[in-house]
């Protein structure tokens, strides 16, 4: 047998005695906590990683608004308003943050407020939505109008459901609904959502290849929100 070059032998140990050096990731937990501690850096870790899917959360809904929406969201964090008992996920708390920032932001836009109604008002109804631009394929974008047709709190739920995704026990945390009241409003929504898309166009093969690719058109829209 062979035995190893001296040199080579001395590389594979010096290899095998380097030492690693191990960057600790902080949960986001750790980092909410250490930021409402005084730690700046830790609250533009936790933005960073959640900046995202905000934009998604907040762009089909109230564009021009879009960058305010998200500070806030990030300011309810620091401030605690919606105390965060660690009984879900962090990120099913984000976006209960992010959908109380919504609504409040949609009530202080209407003179009429205690008349919003967001399990029967759309984004639509609202003239609150961004513009049209925001992406290119034609499934897109009529998937796009078709959810600002239904209401505010179907749309979030699809929103939710297709392009984060959350499961529905998260989604019935964020939307303070039992999961099976959520699953049965999933189902309901998708259907709502086709009568929407067949509404907005004459086009039929343009309607067949949107409703029946319905959940693969949704998750594609998904990359176009943030890099639009």
């Amino acid at each position: 047998m062979c035995r190893p070059h001296a040199s080579t032998h001395t590389r594979l140990v010096t290899r095998a005695q380097r030492p690693t050096i191990e960057r600790v990731v902080s949960t986001d937990e750790e980092l909410l906590s250490a930021w409402r501690g005084g730690d700046p850096r830790a609250g533009a870790e936790l933005f960073d990683r959640h900046f995202r899917a905000l934009t998604r959360f907040f762009r089909n809904k109230q564009h021009g608004a879009m960058d305010d929406l998200i500070q806030q969201t990030m300011l309810g964090l620091l401030e605690g308003k919606d105390e965060y008992r660690a009984e879900g996920s962090f990120r099913s708390y984000v976006f209960g943050v992010a959908y109380n920032v919504l609504r409040n932001h949609y009530r202080q836009a209407r003179r009429e407020a205690e008349r919003l109604d967001f399990g029967v008002t759309s984004i639509f109804d609202l003239a609150l939505g961004p513009a049209d631009q925001l992406v290119e394929r034609s499934e897109r974008l009529l998937l796009l109008q078709a959810l600002r047709r239904i209401s505010v709190e179907h749309q979030v739920l699809l929103e939710l459901y297709f392009w984060e995704p959350l499961p529905a026990p998260e989604i019935a945390e964020i939307l303070g609904l039992p999961e099976g009241t959520v699953r049965t409003r999933i189902r309901r929504a998708k259907a709502l959502l086709e009568a929407e898309i067949g509404r907005l166009t004459t086009d039929r093969s343009l309607l067949e290849s949107t409703v029946s690719n319905l959940d693969d058109w949704a998750r594609a829209v998904r990359a176009s929100l943030v890099e639009g």
